[in-house]
């Protein structure tokens, strides 16, 4: 049978995204059938390296709490010596953001080298200083792709990410990257303040030329547990997730992808939507940090996905060791080689899908409990527990210490879905910063 007229234009568009933005499109969408020893010979393949703490934003949501540079950031020489790592490792594509990553004095030498390597070279940005003469530099030595954050309409964006004028700055920054040939998507955090903004958001991106678009939740690290009430309750997710089915529909017809952040979904009635891949028979087949993966802290910390928290998580430096024997020999990068069911707590722990899911995103649970293998952000888990009249909340018991990839302590209520609803806290989210900007279209 011949594919529909909206898979096609899903499967043109998913050809054109760079390899990490299509991680869960191609080879994420198999389902699992390889042994441990298949795992242990992993490689990873995409690198996502924050390459300062150095930031021109003050996000309220930021897991890394970015704003001045690490004490001890790697040098351009101890740069290049890990692209070189990474390349012999069989890395196919270095990830830089920061922080944000032109910050760096010699992130356009970065992107130059990981070229030189035969890598693909792409950057996550707020883009509120992504200049004319930046773009240009970058995008000459080699730059491929940018993912630009629109985390909201003008006045929720700008709350968020602190200063007035910096979504009018990302859209700029999409235009000017255009211009100069390079790959450009957006991503949105959803949260509290943007959730029902979502449907005027993708038209706005739509209007910026930009053919890929990256969703997720915003998660309890950082910065975003200091405001707990930007965080979404699971029960939301029922109502949020039609709409994203929705959107995605509409985004294809326009020729936009979108495409799922590791935290949405799980086996509800969308997951052929968003992890079908080519053939629509694909699912979530479980965490993939030190799988195919790795992350890199300004600092040469190694961990096995850059969100997850740097206490438990970091296997190394690469002053210390090399990067393959880090990447080998860590146990803290190989807890998802190793993972199976028997390590799965909570309501994940019986769960039908539980040997294929393994907990969901470990970030997600780690962040909330101290320990992954208990996802409340799941859609499967939701709709069950709405079939039996349940629903679950997350109250915040303790506060984070406030350090960069930092997490608090939430605990799960399980309670009627005929509760009450529970208001969230006002917000203690700062003005934006600076003079409010004319709108330009």
């Amino acid at each position: 049978m011949a594919p529909s007229k909206s898979k096609s234009r899903e499967q043109d568009l998913a050809r054109r995204l760079p390899a990490s933005w299509r991680a869960g499109l191609e080879d994420g969408a198999l389902a699992r059938s390889v042994s441990l020893d298949d795992l242990r010979a992993c490689r990873p393949v995409y690198a996502v390296w924050e390459v300062t703490l150095k930031c021109d934003l003050k996000c309220a949501h930021c897991g890394s709490r970015a704003g001045t540079a690490r004490t001890k950031e790697l040098s351009t020489s101890e740069c290049f010596s890990v692209i070189d790592q990474l390349a012999r490792l069989g890395c196919r594509e270095v990830t830089i953001i920061g922080g944000e990553a032109y910050l760096r004095k010699d992130w356009v030498e970065l992107i130059r080298h990981v070229r030189a390597q035969g890598m693909d070279s792409t950057m996550t940005s707020g883009g509120r200083n992504l200049t004319e003469a930046r773009v240009a530099a970058a995008a000459e030595a080699g730059l491929q792709g940018v993912s630009i954050s629109i985390d909201g309409l003008e006045a929720t964006h700008d709350r968020i990410r602190g200063f007035n004028g910096s979504w009018r700055a990302a859209l700029d920054a999409v235009a000017r990257l255009r211009r100069h040939g390079v790959t450009v998507g957006c991503n949105t955090q959803i949260n509290a303040l943007s959730w029902r903004e979502l449907p005027q958001v993708m038209n706005d991106i739509i209007e910026t030329g930009a053919t890929h678009w990256q969703v997720q939740l915003t998660v309890a690290m950082g910065n975003a547990v200091d405001h707990p009430e930007l965080l979404l309750q699971p029960y939301e997710l029922d109502e949020l997730y039609p709409m994203l089915a929705e959107l995605y529909e509409q985004g294809l017809e326009r020729g936009l992808l979108m495409v799922p952040g590791n935290n949405i979904g799980y086996f509800g009635p969308y997951e052929h939507l968003w992890r079908g891949g080519v053939d629509g028979t694909g699912h979530w087949i479980g965490c993939n940090a030190g799988q195919n993966t790795i992350g890199i802290e300004a600092d040469g910390t190694i961990k096995g996905c850059p969100s997850l928290p740097t206490k438990g998580y970091a296997g190394g430096n690469v002053l210390d060791r090399s990067l393959e024997d880090i990447w080998v020999n860590a146990p803290e990068l190989n807890f998802t080689r190793d993972r199976t069911e028997n390590d799965l707590w909570g309501r994940c722990a019986g769960c039908y899908y539980a040997d294929v899911c393994r907990g969901g995103c470990s970030w997600t649970s780690t962040v909330l409990f101290g320990k992954a293998g208990n996802n409340p952000y799941c859609h499967h888990r939701v709709l069950e527990l709405k079939r039996q009249g349940l629903r679950e909340r997350l109250v915040k018991v303790s506060d984070a210490p406030g350090t960069p990839f930092d997490q608090g302590l939430f605990a799960v209520v399980e309670e009627p879905l005929s509760a009450p609803v529970v208001e969230r806290p006002p917000s203690t989210i700062a003005q934006p910063r600076g003079l409010k900007l004319p709108v330009l279209r």
